[in-house]
């Protein structure tokens, strides 16, 4: 399959760029590469992408795409994301499909998770 017009890189805004690799490191166990104290990115995710250092902050409200993290067990990702520092910001409800939250990273950046 042809990667050509595929999304191949996200990148997200992070004002402490030790926090944030420490709590997608814990409750996701992504592994970063650093480019210099300003950007580290990310690999073997899905979607390879990154973080800039940046006080703006990626909200749906705001006009951002959603992210959205596929979890095998949803209660336990989201006490994860709770115990690792992160907001939920929408509790589980039901769609079409499964079932979903949406949370902060400690940047405050708007990411959602969901599970059949």
């Amino acid at each position: 399959m042809s990667n050509h017009h595929k999304i191949n890189y996200i990148e997200f805004p992070a004002s402490d760029i030790q926090a944030t690799k420490k709590f997608f490191n814990r409750v996701f166990e992504w592994s970063f590469m650093d480019f210099g104290p300003d950007y580290t990115c990310f690999i073997g995710q899905g979607t390879d992408g990154g973080f800039y250092k940046s006080d703006l902050k990626s909200r749906k409200s705001a006009g951002a795409a959603l992210i959205v993290l596929y979890s095998e067990h949803l209660e336990k990702t989201m006490e994860m994301i709770k115990e690792a520092g992160g907001k939920i910001i929408v509790d589980i409800f039901s769609f079409p499909g499964g079932r979903r939250f949406h949370f902060t990273d400690p940047n405050g950046n708007e990411m959602a998770v969901w599970s059949e």
